[in-house]
């Protein structure tokens, strides 16, 4: 007889198999078994907030099996993820088993490795209850606000819509931002900006004017800036002050949930979701040639910046052979985690340092391989020294008014020769200044004045969006990339290129819910809520007092809502497209189905026309001389058709830009990857540019 262990994901099962050996059966449960049920709110309200769990519908099956193979196993190890909701599932498979609470059979293992795994088999302890009574309480709390929120926003707005804990208040950070850039007054305003050399042949640098008779300068008007240009005309430019220092940077910490979340997004264009999943993917172990099964990360939701002093000795050993010496700090460096992080497990690093990007490239998906390149650069790089730039600023003075110009060079690139961390927004980098004394007399190339515009706030990106849930404490780690796939999906915000906006229902039911459930959609709130579940988890409150403390005044909300609005709903504005209904004359607006959007006459039901929304790219079809519109596969994934469809059957991944072939005329087309650039895709011509296949180059 061989001992039962039990994970969650397959993968992770054939990982851990091939560590243990025989005497063990490691199989997977496919995550949770049990679940409140889907149609029912499955909460005894009145009576302790008593959940009623079922199987899961469509699992009998596996829950047969893994009761067979728990009675014929010589003792059952419930080895689920290291979080709350891995708890929760070995919860419920050890009641599910009849396994005793009390026994040390829970293992966790912070990464799918050899020493991991034998780690984790050497410490296994009981059930923590803390843990579990924690994701009860989340669950619960989300259900109760999920299932008696949600019909009333389908009687007083629109069927089928959902409210939820986090996600009404991510929507509603999405909508208050909306609304300050609407209201936002945008101010004219110039700038003066002098190119100087230090010579009529040296390397020109800039420099901005700053005051005037020591006074900060604000030039409003175009009137304003050309009295000063004229003022400054044929004046000398010297330099007044030189201030010279030294500045150094510090690498970022290794990655933890959100941070990997965002620089993902910045860097790699990922969604949240998207980069989860392959994250998951490189922790539960892949196939690495020459080596077999691996998981190539720790655990990857994590709030703590907590590394192993194994991993750092490994880290600092490929530094110092791949680097030298100059590349390590004098003393090794310590990340402190924020003061309301679980510190439960490491921060996410390779598992392997010394398993380089390219030595795994071949195993893995590009997808994994991009994600894994990231982590492991910006952990080795988390190790590594300072990067060390010499800093100059100057101030050239021109008469009565004084110019200031900075720059930087690097004396020692430290960390940077490996990782730099992305920009959520482009900024203006300084550059290297030439080596100018005072009273240097410089040479003015040009004098110009630049109208600008104050800008309002920018919309949230996904990147940009976790790093306000997480610095506002709502929700956790594992809760950030379900929470944004939910809003979008429901359609309360929708994407514009990386930008995240509302769409006029997410706007509609946000101000419904300030209205009448301000404290589901307050952040504060949201945040001490938070505060309080992480509370049960640490054993300092008692999850069904904080249910009940919760719930009391959430009724009564409720119930005052529905009084109020008894018998009205609310409309949700129409989107007026500029398609003209060939049948009315009408405008015709935006709609959606469970199969997407379409465009629908407002006449209906005296008019009930109806058009597919077609994305126009502005290209010509090479085969009959139609539109080019985008068009997206079974798998979402877009690609390029004639609007003539049937009667022309062209097709292409390549994107159409506005270019057009300089041997044929014809629409151009854009390749990506590694042999990136323009090509004619005409029968016959067989034109390309900028790539390094092609049959031509381009001028």
């Amino acid at each position: 007889m061989s001992k039962l262990v039990i994970v969650e994901s397959p993968a992770k099962a054939k990982t851990i198999q091939k560590y243990l050996g025989s005497g063990y059966e490691v199989v997977a449960s496919m995550g949770h078994v049990r679940d409140l049920p889907r149609s029912l709110l499955g909460v005894d309200v009145k009576n302790g907030f008593k959940p009623r769990y079922t199987d899961i519908p469509g699992k009998s099956a596996l829950i047969r099996q893994l009761k067979m193979m728990a009675a014929e196993s010589d003792g059952v190890i419930l080895a689920t993820d290291p979080d709350r909701e891995g708890e929760a599932i070995s919860w419920h498979l050890a009641q599910m088993l009849k396994v005793d609470l009390k026994d040390a059979n829970r293992v966790t293992f912070n990464e799918i490795t050899k020493t991991g795994v034998m780690q984790g088999m050497k410490n296994p302890r009981s059930m923590d209850m803390d843990l579990v009574n924690a994701q009860q309480a989340r669950r619960i709390l989300d259900r109760i606000v999920g299932y008696q929120l949600s019909p009333f926003l389908w009687k007083k707005v629109r069927k089928g819509l959902s409210a939820g804990r986090v996600q009404s208040v991510a929507v509603r950070i999405i909508v208050d931002r909306e609304a300050e850039i609407r209201a936002f007054v945008s101010e004219e305003y110039w700038t003066i900006d002098a190119n100087l050399s230090d010579s009529p042949s040296g390397h020109p640098f800039a420099a901005r004017l700053a005051t005037k008779n020591g006074k900060k300068l604000r030039i409003t008007e175009k009137a304003q800036a050309d009295a000063i240009l004229a003022d400054l005309k044929d004046k000398s430019f010297v330099v007044d002050t030189v201030k010279r220092g030294t500045r150094q940077i510090s690498p970022q910490p290794p990655f933890i949930t959100s941070t990997l979340q965002q620089e993902a997004s910045r860097k790699l264009g990922f969604a949240a979701r998207r980069t989860m999943k392959a994250a998951q993917e490189l922790y539960e172990g892949v196939d690495v040639e020459g080596i077999g099964a691996v998981g190539l990360i720790t655990y990857m939701r994590t709030d703590s910046l907590r590394i192993s002093e194994d991993a750092r000795r490994d880290g600092n050993k490929y530094i110092r052979e791949r680097y030298g010496d100059a590349y390590l700090p004098e003393k090794p460096r310590y990340y402190k985690s924020r003061n309301n992080a679980q510190d439960a497990h490491e921060a996410i690093r390779p598992s392997m340092p010394e398993l380089t990007p390219d030595r795994v490239k071949n195993s893995l998906t590009p997808d994994q391989y991009r994600l894994y390149k990231l982590i492991w650069e910006r952990f080795i790089a988390s190790l590594m020294a300072n990067c060390v730039q010499d800093t100059c600023q100057l101030t050239i003075a021109a008469n009565d008014y004084a110019f200031k110009a900075s720059g930087y060079t690097v004396r020692f690139d430290g960390f940077t020769t490996l990782y730099v961390e992305g920009k959520d927004e482009e900024s203006e980098e300084d550059g290297a200044l030439p080596n100018l004394n005072q009273g240097d007399v410089l040479t003015l190339r040009e004098l110009k004045g630049n109208q600008h515009f104050t800008q309002p706030p920018a919309r949230y990106t996904e990147a940009t969006l976790i790093k306000a849930l997480e610095e506002n404490g709502i929700g956790r780690p594992s809760t950030y990339a379900p929470t944004i796939s939910t809003v979008l999906a429901r359609e309360y915000i929708e994407r514009d290129g990386k930008a995240l906006k509302p769409t006029a229902l997410g706007e509609v039911v946000t101000e419904l819910m300030k209205e009448r459930f301000a404290e589901i959609v307050d952040v504060e709130f949201t945040a001490q809520m938070e505060k309080q579940l992480d509370e049960v988890e640490h054993g300092k409150v008692e999850w069904v007092q904080t249910l009940s403390n919760f719930y009391g005044g959430f009724e009564q909300t409720l119930k005052k809502a529905e009084e109020l609005l008894s018998g009205e709903r609310i409309d949700v504005p129409e989107v007026e497209s500029d398609v003209v209904c060939e049948l009315c004359g009408r405008k015709m607006v935006v709609k959606s189905s469970r199969f997407g959007k379409f465009l629908a006459c407002p006449g209906y039901p005296t008019c009930k026309n109806t058009k597919r929304i077609v994305e126009e790219t502005g290209g010509i079809c090479p085969k009959c001389g139609g539109a080019i519109v985008a068009k997206k596969s079974k798998s979402n994934r877009k690609f390029y058709g004639c609007a003539n469809y049937p009667a022309c059957d062209f097709v292409t991944w390549y994107e159409p830009v506005s270019e057009v072939c300089p041997q044929c005329g014809k629409t151009l087309f854009k390749k990506k990857g590694k042999a990136s650039g323009l090509l004619c895709i005409t029968e016959g011509c067989g034109y390309e540019a900028g790539s390094k296949k092609g049959k031509h180059e381009g001028k």
